[in-house]
């Protein structure tokens, strides 16, 4: 009997260890123009584990989406953006490329400058707008070597939600909008001087959601 109940107490520990993994991190962005829900993907622990950090500093609060671009994508997290009180750039993370992850429409992606190893920001990001592709975009991008070849489920998501497959395996993506591709959209849809917004999109809080 003893062993019994010591088998079934390790089942449970088990099953509960795996639950625990398979949870990913959720964050809860507000902005001016309203909430987004993010969740963070744990097959890219660099990034996943820098926005964590920076979302506990309650690093991003104030920080405005600084560069918008209808159809692209919008951008934010440049600590030089926040009107009270601007702060330093950070480092950079290595690239965390993953086969899984890619830029279909909601996807967040780290922004970086130009570098040979692709190495990412170490706070600013964005979120993919995008545009539907047609098939035949797609097959082009494969048969001009601009594009490994697509998988079935990332043919589905550009042809019906959207996205900008030419990003794939140049920026890192870490994560997707789970709630608020309204407001994302109604970000990017806001008039710009150039890319930038004339009123401030401005991120209001960040936390992480138990």
């Amino acid at each position: 009997m003893k062993r019994i109940a010591l088998a079934v107490m390790i089942l449970l520990t088990i099953s509960m260890m795996n639950e625990n993994q398979a949870q990913s991190t959720k964050v809860k962005m507000k902005t001016t123009l309203g909430d987004i829900t993010l969740v963070l993907f744990d097959d890219t622990p660099g990034h996943r584990d820098n926005f964590i950090k920076l979302v506990n500093e309650k690093f991003y609060e104030g920080i405005l989406f600084h560069r918008v671009i209808p159809g692209f994508m919008i951008q934010g997290g440049d600590p030089t953006t926040r009107v009270s009180k601007p702060g330093p750039q950070l480092g950079t993370i290595p690239a965390e490329f993953r086969p899984n992850r890619y830029h279909k429409k909601g996807a967040l992606c780290a922004a970086r400058t130009e570098n040979p190893q692709k190495a990412s920001s170490g706070s600013q990001f964005y979120i993919v707008v995008g545009k539907v592709a047609s098939e035949a975009s797609l097959t082009q991008q494969e048969t001009s070597g601009a594009h490994t070849k697509f998988t079935v489920e990332q043919k589905k998501d550009y042809t019906t939600i959207g996205g900008t497959p030419f990003l794939d395996n140049n920026y890192t993506v870490y994560g997707e909008v789970t709630q608020g591709l309204d407001i994302v959209d109604k970000i990017a849809a806001v008039t710009c001087n150039n890319t930038k917004p004339v009123t401030d999109v401005k991120i209001i809080s960040m936390t992480i959601v138990k």
